[in-house]
């Protein structure tokens, strides 16, 4: 072989299982199906004495006594699992007194017998040394507390020189992570091993034998004989205690020091997690009944850890059903996921450290802190686009992977790259800083390779003094457990999409609906206006004398019509006064003599659907007292007197005096039929009219349901709240107005700087209005709801965790149900305008 042909993997070639020679402190027997002997140790007649010998081929009942072959033959019987090793210990061999301990295993077609002298009584002794050990060990909660006491523990038990724990990491190189040493030994704690140390095939074998004792290393390995069998196949000894060391390994050990080792494996979930590594520095030979105890503590402390690192599993997962949580709750609903970055970061802070974040979200970009500008981020879209699906990425160096991403490597080198869609792929990233990082290996791990005593084959490092080693332009690895909870956030991200999805389908759906209705209410009232119009032209035709009074008579009627609808109007179709019913109607007659009309008693306003009825009947009565009664000279009065019954009913007496004698009519059109059949027929009131010589008088009364109380200054009469005074003495300095709508927008800001507020801050989105309540607090906001794509509830659970009262401005009446959840001070119906503000300004309190 030459010396460009050595190289590290020139150790994972070597048949560490097939060497044919074992340990010299215990033989080897092994035997065929016929129990005929098909392979042994040149050493049985050491072990067993003088003349106790067999050959190949011979059975071995010639050399053992029946008792002993049948309990061997029993233990054979019963190895039915792969790799299972049965244990036969103080067996007699032999007539004798000598004892001996017995492992059997298969391998291949053969039972392979290894046997060693009895250590008298050990067992027994050892077994009761694991229960105090094993409660120890039960009390840690930690994984480094529980390797620093399993390595305490265990060189206690072993009485040897040192004991390490040696963790595998990803790159499967080595770390020790607890150490228990005497006191002058140099320690190897935190010293890293390269991956080459420990062959892949000795991996393998960890697995599956669990133990691996080297008893002195200064001995000479005893041959199996034959060392191949007659198929021409060596015998593999995988399972065997005795299996003899390989030459590259005894050269590491005393490279080191080393006199005697023994390596027990930690085994978590199948695979090879560590080993707990012992040096002795000397031959140390340890009794089958310890090396078993050894073997016991392993499984033990496997299934500890194993619960321990499940513990801490579950408390990854628990914080990962925590963030889901707090951003379920954060992110709160209509808020797009670009828009929630400054939401978002600070939760997965607390459990993903990072130096920044990024986040690309239907082709928007944001990103805080140490992160690539939108231009550089672009840039390496395409190559993120091109990674496996739904898969994260986490690296400490993008740039090796991503070439485009060297240009922000000083800022951002390493990266979790969490996508949270399919197509188009939205990320959120995380990034990390470069930093200058050392590793402390155990000699260098790259030292050239020299000719050793062991030919053309890699020769193991000499020297083991902690070599430094400096590593630039990597960030801090992101951990497993950060991996984990990255992958839980993905899910957690998914389903926030998903969520504002389906609320932002659900909105599109609900604002149609809206809209549909809206379209259905105005045909539905443009039709009954046109009804009631050709109702009007039709009866009135007997009205008139010719085409003028007509004209006349149709276009005061149609015009009273348009006077109550402007006042139903100028409140939102909501209920109007009657008070203003009556001064519209009377104005055109009375002019400048305003004393003619007496209307008192309290105000009551009239629903829509019965304020257009009473705009007819008093059109009719104001305009037959102008022709024919009070008001049709100088000197005559009405009077209007309002009522309220026992019942809540509205009631209005209507007197004329002063004008000329009043004749009742001759006969009876349609003028006529409007004062005295329309309450009755669609408001199921009543209506009475009586045509006295001195003036008419009438009486009108409509159901309650039509109607609200209030006093003749506006208030709401009944159990009503009084308002707040209103000559506005205590203005909020400040308010936040959230309007997408300019022209709104900007008339709200005309009326609140009449009214005398000194700062008017004006937002259109939700993005834009946490951005400015970071900036500065205002003292009151007005918040539209319905802000096209979204809705500013965000901002509603900012102001409330600010403590800012707010009011909700929006057309649609059903979010009066929602005020007492979303902490809203109130709702402002839209249309709004500069009263509607007052009464919004009268209500706020600086003290409060």
């Amino acid at each position: 072989m030459n010396p460009q042909d050595v190289n590290l993997s020139n150790c994972d070639r070597e048949p560490i299982h097939q060497l044919g020679r074992i340990q010299g402190f215990g033989a080897l027997i092994a035997v065929n199906s016929d129990w005929f002997v098909a392979h042994r140790s040149t050493n049985l007649e050491a072990l067993f004495g003088a003349g106790r010998t067999v050959e190949i081929g011979d059975r071995l009942s010639r050399l053992l006594s029946p008792g002993a072959l049948q309990q061997l033959r029993s233990s054979a019987a019963a190895l039915t699992l792969p790799d299972q090793v049965e244990r036969l210990f103080g067996l007699a061999l032999f007539d004798t007194d000598a004892l001996f301990d017995c492992a059997l295993h298969s391998s291949g077609g053969n039972t392979v017998i290894e046997i060693e002298p009895h250590a008298a009584g050990d067992l027994n002794r050892q077994l009761s040394i694991l229960r105090p050990i094993m409660t120890r060990l039960e009390k840690h909660t930690e994984v480094q507390a529980l390797v620093d006491e399993a390595a305490r523990q265990l060189r206690l038990a072993l009485q040897i020189d040192r004991v390490m724990v040696y963790r595998f990491r990803e790159d499967l190189s080595g770390e020790v992570i607890a150490e228990a040493a005497r006191d002058d030994l140099e320690k190897f704690h935190g010293l890293r091993y390269p991956r080459s140390d420990i062959p892949d095939q000795a991996r393998a074998l960890y697995v599956r034998n669990r133990f691996r004792i080297i008893a002195d290393v200064e001995a000479e390995p005893v041959p199996v004989e034959p060392g191949v069998s007659f198929d021409g196949e060596p015998l593999d000894l995988s399972m065997s205690t005795l299996r003899a060391v390989s030459p590259i390994h005894i050269e590491y050990l005393k490279n080191m020091g080393v006199g005697a080792s023994l390596s027990i494996s930690i085994i978590i979930g199948g695979k090879l997690w560590g080993l707990f590594a012992c040096h002795h520095y000397g031959p140390k030979l340890l009794p089958y009944s310890q090396r078993t105890a050894a073997e016991l503590f392993s499984e033990f402390f496997s299934l500890t850890l194993d619960r321990t690192l499940a513990r801490q599993s579950a408390d990854r997962r628990e914080m990962g059903r925590e963030v889901h949580t707090r951003l379920m709750r954060d992110v709160v609903a209509g808020t797009p996921l670009s828009a929630s970055l400054p939401m978002i970061e600070p939760v997965i802070q607390q459990v993903i450290p990072h130096d920044g974040v990024s986040i690309f979200v239907e082709d928007i970009y944001d990103a805080r802190g140490s992160a690539p500008n939108e231009e550089e981020f672009r840039a390496i879209v395409a190559n993120l686009n091109g990674t496996a699906t739904s898969k994260l990425l986490a690296t400490e160096a993008i740039a090796e992977r991503l070439p485009r991403a060297a240009r922000f490597a000083d800022r951002a080198t390493g990266a979790l790259v969490i996508p949270v869609s399919r197509t188009p792929r939205d990320y959120l990233i995380l990034w990390r800083k470069p930093l200058t990082q050392t590793v402390t290996w155990a000699g260098n791990p790259e030292k050239a390779v020299e000719a050793g005593p062991n030919g053309d084959r890699l020769t193991p490092r000499k020297s083991f003094e902690a070599w430094r080693e400096t590593v630039e332009g990597r960030a801090e690895k992101w951990s497993r457990a950060e991996i984990e909870i990255a992958e839980s956030l993905r899910v957690t991200l998914l389903e926030i999409i998903l969520r504002l999805t389906d609320e932002a389908v659900t909105e599109r759906a609900r604002a149609q609906q809206q809209q549909e209705l809206l379209i259905a209410e105005l045909n539905h009232r443009v039709r009954n206006i046109l009804n009631l119009i050709r109702g009007l032209i039709n009866q009135s035709k007997g009205d008139a004398r010719d085409i003028e009074s007509f004209v006349e008579i149709v276009a005061g009627r149609v015009a009273s019509l348009a006077s109550a609808h402007d006042n139903i109007t100028k409140g939102n179709w909501s209920h109007a006064p009657f008070s203003e019913l009556i001064e519209t109607e009377a104005n055109a007659y009375l002019s400048a003599s305003r004393d003619r009309l007496d209307l008192r008693g309290p105000e009551a306003m009239i629903a829509p659907e019965a304020y257009t009825v009473m705009a007819l009947v008093i059109h009719e009565m104001i305009t037959n007292s102008a022709k024919y009664g009070s008001l049709s000279d100088q000197s005559g009065k009405l009077e209007v007197e309002v009522s309220r019954d026992a019942e809540d009913n509205f009631c209005a007496q209507w007197r004329e005096s002063g004008g000329p004698p009043v004749k009742p009519p001759s006969r009876r059109g349609f003028g006529s039929t409007i004062t005295e059949r329309s309450i009755p027929y669609e408001l199921d009131g009543t209506a009475e009219i009586n045509y006295r010589l001195e003036g008419v008088e009438a009486r009108f009364c409509i159901p309650a349901r039509y109607v609200e109380w209030r006093s003749r200054d506006g208030e709401k009469s009944a159990a009503a709240k009084p308002k707040k005074d209103a000559r506005l003495e205590n203005l909020p300095d400040s308010v936040l107005l959230v309007e997408d709508s300019m022209i709104i927008a900007l008339d709200a800001e005309d009326c609140l700087k009449e009214l005398g507020i000194g700062t008017v801050r004006i937002e259109s989105s939700v993005a834009a209005a946490l951005d400015a309540l970071t900036k500065s607090q205002p003292e009151l906001a007005i918040l539209d709801y319905n802000l096209g794509k979204e809705n500013s509830e965000p901002i509603a659970a900012r102001l409330r965790e600010m403590g800012v009262p707010f009011w909700l401005a929006t057309g649609y009446g059903e979010m009066q149900d929602r005020l007492e959840e979303l902490g809203a001070s109130g709702l402002l119906t839209k249309p709004y305008g500069k009263d509607e503000l007052v009464e919004v300004i009268g209500s706020y309190d600086k003290d409060d």
